[in-house]
């Protein structure tokens, strides 16, 4: 199931980017956003209505909701979106990985989780084949470019993610259920940007021509409803740190369709850099005792982590 949901998780990730770029235009980002959310909520809680599950929670999991929605649902997104404005969506989604070390940081940080060798050497080669395929943009960064100012927005989008996947395993750890938790968390996360999308919005308000309306709907179902639903029970499963390196991953995919739709070129550089990060994957998602053998003993077996109480799925409740 895990091994599903991850592939589900790099395959709808990895396109999302680009139907972002179908989002841009007349339509101010932070309506696209609100749009977009308030669709995905609206999903999320009929269905659960539909199943009977619980949706009446104390206010102060509706703080937590609210929290998480601010997080991730609305406030990373503006950072992307208009990130997408300076950089190519497969170059966006490369800074999106670095995910990977920061969720490793606040595992460490908020849930005492151990960060193994095999963690570290998997994430540490990944990231070296990211600065590969980033290393012209790293040379000439600066702020008054666009290129500096699209890496800046989305380090910051992923900063703001990564708190998000904190106070998601939060309350998937007090045993929130994913469908009602992202449900609401969208709700919130598209109420937050309504206001500023009243407030900076200028030309349309909503375009309805089919490349807009579509990459819309698939934002919504696809990458909010299924992607969101499978990264977020993933997380649950076996931690933020672990799931994260999905967000390796799927920049290949990213990279893939920018090479098709937006004339993306690719040099002897990209090539190793993506190299590098599916070594990275492999390593991190190897067996321990493998990696002790590969590596000559070097790294000793961690100690064993306390038994945390699983969290329950999706499909589960």
């Amino acid at each position: 199931m895990n091994a599903f949901l991850y592939v589900v998780t790099v395959l709808i990730w990895g396109s999302t980017w680009l139907a972002i770029k179908g989002q841009l235009g007349d339509v101010h980002p932070t309506a696209s956003i609100a749009y977009r959310f308030a669709l995905a909520a609206v999903i999320l809680l009929a269905w659960a209505r539909l199943r009977g599950l619980p949706l009446r929670y104390p206010a102060r999991v509706h703080g937590q909701f609210a929290l998480m929605g601010a997080l991730m649902f609305s406030t990373n997104f503006v950072c992307f979106y208009f990130a997408e404005q300076h950089l190519t969506t497969g170059l966006v989604s490369i800074i999106f990985a670095m995910s990977l070390v920061v969720n490793m940081a606040f595992a460490r940080l908020f849930f005492k989780r151990a960060i193994t060798a095999k963690m570290l050497l998997g994430g540490a080669i990944g990231l070296l084949g990211i600065g590969t395929v980033f290393w012209p943009e790293f040379q000439n960064f600066g702020l008054s470019s666009g290129s500096g100012q699209g890496i800046v927005l989305s380090a910051l989008g992923t900063l703001v993610f990564c708190l998000g996947n904190v106070v998601s395993g939060k309350t998937q750890a007090a045993g929130i259920p994913v469908i009602q938790g992202t449900g609401y968390a969208m709700a919130y996360g598209a109420l937050l940007m309504a206001p500023f999308a009243v407030f900076f919005g200028h030309g349309a308000l909503f375009d309805p021509t089919p490349q807009y309306a579509g990459s819309l709907v698939y934002l919504a179902v696809f990458g909010s409803v299924i992607g969101f639903g499978a990264y977020l029970t993933l997380l649950g499963r076996i931690g933020g740190e672990r799931a994260a390196y999905a967000m390796v991953l799927f920049p290949i995919v990213a990279l893939l369709l920018s090479t098709v739709f937006e004339e993306f070129h690719w040099t002897a550089r990209d090539l190793a850099g993506v190299f590098l990060i599916l070594v990275g994957n492999a390593v991190m998602l190897t067996n321990p005792a493998l990696l002790r053998r590969l590596t000559g003993d070097r790294f000793p077996a961690p100690p064993a982590e306390p038994a945390e109480p699983a969290a329950q799925s999706a499909a589960d409740r």
